[in-house]
């Protein structure tokens, strides 16, 4: 009896499961699949503005690595990866979230967010997916590619929208760790960054499409509109704080205290300008403090060559000849924040649209108060950064025998010191300043600075025709030799 009871009950438990649409099955309660946009934004923004990579460093002659052969200083690279289409999936859920319960400003920033992001793969790379990229739930898997230029024309307007949508109507932004939802500084972010996409633009002037510099005035023209930094206080910055996954990324990284040191030619640069920063970016080396000469001796400070043999740096570490970077980098729990783009930067962009005449500013202006503001981030008073402009090595020229735009791009290049991601050594191969060496015998690629990295293997074997289809329109082959659409002039 008991036996036709339990399957009595069975049966009824079976229909009125069979009766529930099987989507309903597949619902984890625990999982939820939808949240406000605010709860996404936090992790995305910390994943975007942390830019600090000491990769670049190397690629950028700013540092080396004595515990082996780093690719990224040796010019030895490959293959990239896709991760950055991760954040990307990200930015694109909150904007869904956004628009179900309709927060305007959400999406703005989505805009912001996803420009930012594409162009830091398209830079990497070349033509890359985007316009049908992560549409997997659409039955998308294999994504075409648009070419470089077409995703330069679709961020330039979606900035402007970016700009154009912000509006304290639309509600109040949470989760914001860079400016607290404040829509003005959001909206100085966007035209800044604006502008750096122009600049790095400026080998395509007779593009009608891009219309570079008519772009570039009508925001420098139109400050009520397009707001832009003023100021260190409106830099894009990811404060860290002395806390469990919030902390300087570098703290109490072994390689640091023991295998990274400064290169030799950027040591050079900056004692050759008598730049006091050099004293906040490195220590003495262990020769100099044998020899008892003081921290703000630039005879104290030495470092290695980024190009040659890892024996010779060796060698010429254990004679005591190389300066590690600052301890506060490795032993300061929030050090400095990772800056994605500052009022410094910002102030040698429009001192080089200047030199190149898109505006009728004058570009000592603008260089003289990128130095400042650099000086600033670093705590040197009014009266040290007074000093370093006097200095005649330093002052702006642009006369026969002295080249105004090596200048600009030079001090921009100090700036972004462990900071600002790969931006030196994109503007570096955008302008050829400053001079990388490679002439020391240790690098891998022939002598040559690479232009680009390949293609992802998975994109090889997954997404084949599409990258080979890529391949074909822009290079003779995929090798990081190639000169992407970016730097050929037109």
């Amino acid at each position: 009896m008991k036996t036709i009871k339990y399957v009595a009950v069975i049966s009824t438990l079976f229909f009125a499961i069979a009766c529930k649409d099987f989507s309903e099955m597949q619902i984890d309660p625990n999982r939820p699949t939808q949240t406000h946009p605010g709860l996404l934004l936090t992790n995305i923004e910390t994943s975007t503005f942390n830019v600090i990579q000491v990769s670049a460093m190397l690629a950028s002659r700013m540092m080396v690595f004595t515990d082996g052969t780093a690719d990224e200083q040796y010019y030895g690279w490959q293959r990239a990866g896709f991760e950055r289409y991760n954040i990307l999936r990200q930015i694109v859920k909150m904007e869904e979230e956004a628009d179900r319960v309709g927060l305007e400003n959400y999406k703005a920033l989505a805009l912001f967010l996803k420009s930012y992001n594409i162009i830091e793969i398209t830079k990497v790379f070349g033509d890359v997916p985007y316009s049908n990229a992560l549409l997997a739930s659409g039955g998308v898997f294999n994504p075409t590619y648009d070419l470089q230029e077409d995703i330069y024309l679709k961020v330039l307007d979606d900035l402007d929208l970016a700009n154009a949508s912000l509006d304290a109507d639309n509600g109040a932004i949470t989760g914001d760790v860079i400016y607290g939802g404040d829509i003005t500084q959001w909206k100085k972010l966007i035209n800044s960054y604006t502008l750096r996409i122009l600049i790095s633009l400026a080998h395509k002037e007779a593009n009608t499409a891009l219309d570079v510099v008519n772009r570039f005035k009508t925001i420098v023209d139109n400050p009520d509109t397009y707001p832009i930094f003023e100021s260190n206080g409106d830099n894009a910055a990811l404060q860290f704080q002395d806390a469990v996954n919030n902390r300087y990324p570098y703290l109490n990284n072994n390689n640091f205290k023991t295998a990274y040191y400064m290169e030799e030619s950027f040591v050079d640069l900056l004692k050759m300008l008598e730049d006091p920063r050099l004293f906040t970016f490195a220590d003495p080396t262990p020769q100099s403090i044998e020899d008892e000469l003081d921290d703000d001796d630039f005879d104290a400070y030495g470092g290695l060559g980024g190009s040659a043999p890892l024996a010779t740096n060796t060698q010429r570490l254990v004679n005591g000849e190389a300066s590690r970077v600052d301890s506060r980098y490795y032993l300061d729990p929030v050090n400095e924040p990772s800056v994605l783009l500052s009022y410094a930067e910002v102030e040698f962009t429009l001192a080089e649209a200047a030199y190149h005449e898109w505006t009728a500013d004058d570009p000592e202006d603008h260089y003289n108060e990128g130095i400042r503001a650099s000086m600033s981030f670093y705590n040197f008073s009014s009266s040290d950064q007074d000093d370093y402009l006097d200095l005649y090595q330093v002052g702006y020229e642009n006369d026969e025998g002295v080249n105004g735009l090596e200048q600009i791009i030079t001090q921009k290049y100090i700036n972004y010191f462990l900071n600002g991601g790969w931006e030196p050594f994109y503007n570096q191969l955008r302008t050829g300043f400053p001079e990388f060496r490679v002439d020391e015998g240790g690098i891998l690629n022939n002598g040559l600075i690479p232009k680009r990295w390949m293609y992802p293997q998975d994109e090889l074997q997954l997404n084949t025709a599409n990258v080979t289809a890529a391949i074909a329109r822009q290079f003779a082959t995929d090798n990081i030799n190639e000169v992407m659409w970016l730097y050929k002039p037109e």
